[in-house]
């Protein structure tokens, strides 16, 4: 027999590409770019051109209507090169599994499937994953090389039975994401304790960044609470399943109200909902 051997195993980045591919389409960020310019959203000025009816009044340039003697709207393009940093936690609660992989094994794939939609949007994305300390980070970049150093990073990575520092994660965003950026947090939320602690640290992004809470939730809860108890288990197990499931609506409405961006999905639905959120993010000059 041969000498054991110590292999490297990657996150699967053909997947990831498959799900940002299925989820967007070949054209979608091609769509809402010329949507974009057509509605005068975004925040990069393209160029001038005439009023047509129906354009807003905030973006009509009274100095070059003035000097063409007709009226003049300014049209935008969505802006490129903005920044993406995506926090992934690896605690406790990530190391659920739902079918052959855990909930953080399905928060990377959906990872490394948003920052191949940045880097075809022409934004920088970082990565930092964290538990009770920030475990890994790399900062916002695009191309290949990039993808190459985070998939590097991410070989060894594994979720830890530890509850994670929201607090210390978005301390160190705080200090070395001096430029605005849409920060993306995959987590999960089953108690008040966890999700005071999100909501009261949440304060070290806002206001100078966006944040999108993302709670990955188990399928099997939704499904538990549709259906008619038939014994005293089901009874106690839908009663656990709705506090749970009221805890993370009402930190996600917390989120909300402090100016942030919010997202309760399963891992069939975190990848196609992620991206649609940050198409939307673009499409609307949010950042």
């Amino acid at each position: 027999m041969g000498e054991a051997q110590t292999v490297k195993v990657y996150p699967n980045m053909r997947r990831a590409r498959e799900m940002a591919l299925k989820a967007l389409g070949a054209i979608s960020f091609q769509a809402v770019q010329r949507k974009a310019v057509l509605r005068g959203e975004g925040r990069d000025f393209e160029s001038m051109r005439d009023y047509v009816r129906g354009d807003e009044l905030r973006h009509i340039s009274w100095t070059a209507t003035a000097r063409r003697s007709r009226l003049t709207t300014r049209q935008y393009q969505i802006e490129r090169d903005q920044t993406i940093l995506i926090a992934v936690d690896a605690g406790r609660l990530m190391t659920g599994r739902i079918g052959d992989e855990t909930k953080f094994d399905t928060a990377i794939h959906a990872s490394l499937a948003l920052m191949a939609a940045a880097s075809r949007g022409g934004d920088n994305c970082g990565l930092l994953v964290f538990g009770r300390k920030v475990k890994k980070f790399l900062p916002p970049n695009k191309g290949v090389g990039h993808i190459d150093s985070v998939l590097e990073a991410l070989h060894d990575l594994e979720p830890e039975l530890i509850e994670p520092s929201y607090s210390r994660a978005f301390q160190f965003i705080k200090s070395n994401s001096k430029k605005r950026a849409f920060v993306v947090i995959l987590t999960d939320l089953v108690d008040k304790v966890s999700s005071k602690e999100l909501i009261s640290s949440l304060k070290l992004l806002r206001p100078r960044h966006l944040p999108l809470v993302v709670t990955i939730g188990d399928r099997d809860l939704n499904a538990a609470v549709s259906k008619k108890p038939s014994d005293i288990k089901d009874v106690f197990t839908q009663s656990a399943a709705e506090e749970i499931i009221y805890q993370r609506e009402s930190a996600l409405r917390l989120v909300e109200t402090l100016g942030g961006l919010a997202l309760d999905v399963t891992t069939n639905s975190l990848a196609p909902r992620l991206l649609e959120t940050y198409l939307k993010v673009k499409e609307r000059g949010l950042l």
